[in-house]
Order: structure tokens, then sequence, then C-alpha cells
């Protein structure tokens, strides 16, 4: 039976089963190699971005502060929105998901410190839908 090399752990398994691939690839040792690959992989495409942006920068491609000026021919790129900046403020929790998300099925809002809310009422509030009309004298 052919044996089955493994190229993250860099070794042969002693047989090419089903069984035995599963065990070796559900190993801890398997799984660090492959977070190890994965991560040296984003490490160097990573670096290749900051030499490629690095050169632009100092052949002059990109202008000192990307936001202050309007690229040459085109729109000039926005501001990342508030929500993107990381989390808000001590205070500032949101109440809820945030606009176009529900939650998911079975799940509950999670206490929020400060004071408790009111309850909703049992029956709904009764809303003029016109202004009332004035009554003639009797």
């Amino acid at each position: 039976m052919p044996k089955f090399y493994c190229d993250y752990c860099d070794t042969y398994l002693t047989h090419d089963s089903p069984s035995v691939r599963k065990t070796h690839c559900s190993g801890r040792k398997h799984k660090e190699n492959v977070r190890d690959y994965y991560q040296k992989w984003i490490e160097e495409q990573a670096q290749s971005l900051i030499d490629k942006t690095t050169t632009a920068f100092q052949q002059g491609r990109i202008p000192p502060n990307l936001f202050s000026a309007p690229p040459l021919g085109g729109p000039m790129i926005p501001p990342p929105h508030p929500s993107m900046m990381g989390p808000p403020p001590p205070g500032m929790m949101p109440m809820g998901p945030p606009p176009g998300m529900r939650m998911p099925m079975g799940s509950h809002m999670p206490m929020m410190p400060g004071p408790p809310m009111m309850r909703p009422l049992p029956h709904p509030m009764m809303v003029p839908t016109r202004p009332a009309m004035p009554r003639p004298d009797r």
C-alpha cells in the first residue's frame, strides 16, 4: 500500500487509508503545522504589500497624506465610516444588531447597564389619525 505524504508536517504516514488520514489531520501537531504555514503565508503577503506601498510612495505615486490630496484623474477616497473606527467609547454601547442584520433565532438581547426599561403597555395607545372636529354648540 502506498504511503501518504503530508505537506504541512513534511512527513509520510504509514498507510494511505481514510482513517489514518483522519486521525493524522485531527492531531494537535498537524493542526499547529497548518496554522504555522498559513500564518507565515499571511506575513509574507503583508510584507509584500508593505514593500510595494513603500516603493510606490518613494516614487511619488502615493501622496504623503492620502486623504488631503485628491488623486490625479480619479475620485477622492472618503474617510472610513465612524462605525468602522473600532469599538464605541464607554457608555455608547449599541442597543441591538447593526442596521440590516437580525438577531439569530432564539437569542436574546444582552442585558445593558443602566436604568430598567419600561414595559410595553398591555394595549396599544389610541392615537387620533386626524385632528378632532369642533362640535357644534347645541
